[in-house]
């Protein structure tokens, strides 16, 4: 079945974000809408309609100091409930949010609340707090901060949440309907959000996205029919990253509930508690959790191993069967339901036994971990987007998807490739624009108004889109060769289990190499099987049967590469990349140059004499 391709929801989708909520929560005011942990283990669980309560009172509060239709308001925290009771209460409030990850240092924190003007500031905790007071001099615009930890309120430039609330109930005590009076009052074009963009050079680029581009998003998913009231999201992405965003715009349009938890290392074991029918996620979680399953079956060996790949021998060939429109022989049916309950029950049940499907995004997703998946009856549809086009421009469809393509446009969604093969996008998801960057949106958008992606991709004739690489990415060796790193590193990335990033270099130089980062936790899980227990990650990266058993799985890539891009010379990292190295961008894509600058001379090294 094709995807839904009629516009005609265009037509009636709510005018803004604050009318999108408070719809929802009129539609749904009993059901479920919030769950969050309260302490180790339990769980609290919050209706549509006393999220609305406190949305509105929050609205009340901002409405109270003065915030004026599009004036910015900045979120500086991690994935949490009071994220979305934050967010939500700037749109109802006409305000605009910008967002800054926890992560983001104190200097580059100032330069995006002062770059957006920001008026008002939510600050998750103290060390938040601490980047806005040490810079508070460069923040001359930032009149009040709200805290959502207990215990860190001033009085005077610091007030708690429930202090807001407080100046609501005031405010609405004299103005009853000032929240609906101002949500009623949000254009489709009012700006809704800055994003700032984690950009790989220079300072962040903050994206300007205006109501109607959230709408469209959640309705355009909405009328696809994949997501209903009944369904439950987990949601760990960072809110501050548009893929976390437009997860939000989809639960307004959709109604369905959201278990909130951004620790990334609870991530398993919330999944087995909160049992969802569906997540978003970034391919890195996935390559993670393949290669746990993996080096977990790897570790028992024996008849559990030979099973364990049997299972998947068998689940691929049916899958590939199935594909390819023919039917499946008897034995083979009756091979795969045995390891249905032997094996593939047993990696389902490890995502809480309930997920319809994943949705991933913000990188490319390996095509052979996602059939790896599949062939275990876990369904990853992979889409595609970026922060300029809030978030979602294609996706794979339950009844309709493609493994190794990001799938059809959303409806109401152009896509186009142009020149030298770029991807380009069109529709109401569209960007108005960067902030006080005239130039780079000049850049940014053709002549005839289609966003750059700056992606390479290829449409085939059922319109579904395949990203083949990053144009900037792509690099010519001093022989001529074009290499296309992304496709070089998705290969070693399923074949090795014990890889973190796998990264290629070599423009214009004779051959190809790579710096290699482990995963510590599966490598330590390597060393425990070895006789090599206790040993610190350095240890490891520098121990030489580990660096054999990395060389192995480097030559068998190579074998599955034309010679020109097969990998030379290559090097394991005493660290792992990080967010916090500046290394990972906070939604895990790799900043390709800045590895490259940190690790220039042993680059170089490789090629000396060559």
């Amino acid at each position: 079945m094709p995807i839904n391709h009629d516009t005609s929801f265009l037509e009636h989708m709510p005018p803004n974000c604050a009318v999108q909520f408070l719809d929802r929560v009129d539609k749904s005011g009993a059901r479920e809408a919030f769950r969050f942990p309260r302490g180790d283990d339990a769980w609290e669980s919050v209706t549509w309609r006393q999220a609305g309560d406190r949305v509105r009172r929050l609205a009340a509060g901002l409405l109270a100091l003065g915030l004026e239709p599009e004036q910015r308001v900045g979120i500086a925290s991690s994935t949490r409930y009071e994220w979305i009771l934050a967010d939500l209460a700037i749109m109802c409030a006409g305000g605009a949010t910008t967002t800054v990850y926890p992560s983001t240092g104190g200097d580059d924190t100032a330069y995006i609340l002062g770059d957006s003007e920001s008026r008002i500031v939510f600050a998750e905790d103290e060390s938040q707090l601490a980047k806005l007071r040490d810079h508070r001099a460069e923040l001359p615009a930032v009149d009040k901060v709200v805290v959502f930890d207990a215990g860190l309120a001033d009085g005077d430039w610091i007030i708690s949440l429930d202090q807001l609330a407080e100046l609501g109930d005031a405010h609405l005590a004299e103005h009853p309907t000032a929240v609906e009076d101002v949500a009623k009052s949000i254009a489709p074009d009012q700006l809704a959000t800055l994003i700032y963009t984690s950009g790989t050079t220079g300072k962040p680029k903050g994206v300007r996205t205006l109501h109607r581009a959230w709408v469209f998003e959640g309705e355009a998913i909405k009328v696809q029919d994949i997501l209903h009231e009944d369904d439950l999201q987990f949601l760990w992405l960072p809110m501050a990253h548009s893929f976390g965003k437009v997860l939000l715009s989809t639960q307004l349009a959709c109604g369905f509930a959201t278990a909130i938890d951004g620790r990334v290392d609870k991530i398993v074991d919330n999944l087995g508690i909160v049992k969802p029918t569906f997540m978003g996620a970034a391919p890195r979680i996935f390559e993670k959790a393949h290669a746990r399953i993996v080096t977990m079956q790897a570790a028992e060996g024996g008849a559990k191993e030979k099973i364990f790949k049997k299972a998947f021998e068998v689940g691929v060939k049916v899958d590939d069967l199935k594909r390819e429109g023919k039917s499946v022989p008897l034995l083979l049916k009756l091979q795969h339901g045995l390891f249905d309950k032997l094996v593939f029950s047993k990696v389902r049940d490890r995502f809480g036994g309930r997920v319809k499907f994943f949705i991933s995004g913000s990188a490319a997703l390996n095509a052979e971990i996602a059939a790896w998946f599949h062939a275990a009856g876990v369904l990853i549809l992979e889409g595609y987007g970026m922060t300029e086009n809030a978030a979602g421009a294609t996706v794979n469809h339950p009844d309709a998807y493609k493994i190794g393509s990001v799938g059809q446009a959303f409806p109401g969604t152009e896509v186009r490739i142009g020149d030298g093969g770029e991807v380009q996008l069109k529709g109401p998801h569209v960007m108005a624009g960067y902030h006080n960057r005239d130039d780079a949106t000049r850049d940014a958008l053709t002549p005839d108004g289609w966003l750059r992606t700056g992606d390479k991709g290829e449409l085939d004739a059922d319109g579904f889109l395949t990203i083949t690489g990053r144009i900037k990415e792509l690099f010519k060796t001093s022989g001529g060769k074009y290499i296309a790193p992304p496709a070089i590193e998705a290969k070693f990335k399923a074949i090795c289990p014990y890889v973190s990033q796998f990264m290629v270099f070599g423009a214009e130089r004779n051959f190809v190499s790579a710096l290699i980062t482990l995963d510590p936790d599966a490598i330590a899980g390597w060393a425990a099987e070895n006789g090599k227990s206790g040993q610190s990650y350095t240890e490891l990266v520098n121990d030489e049967a580990v660096r054999t058993m990395v060389g192995e799985y480097v030559d068998e890539l190579n074998g599955q590469l034309n010679r020109w891009e097969t990998v030379k010379k290559w090097k394991l990292l005493d660290h792992d990349l990080s967010i916090e190295s500046g290394e990972l961008t906070p939604s895990l894509k790799v900043k390709r140059n800045v590895v490259e600058a940190n690790n220039s001379d042993l680059i170089a090294s490789f090629y000396t004499g060559s």
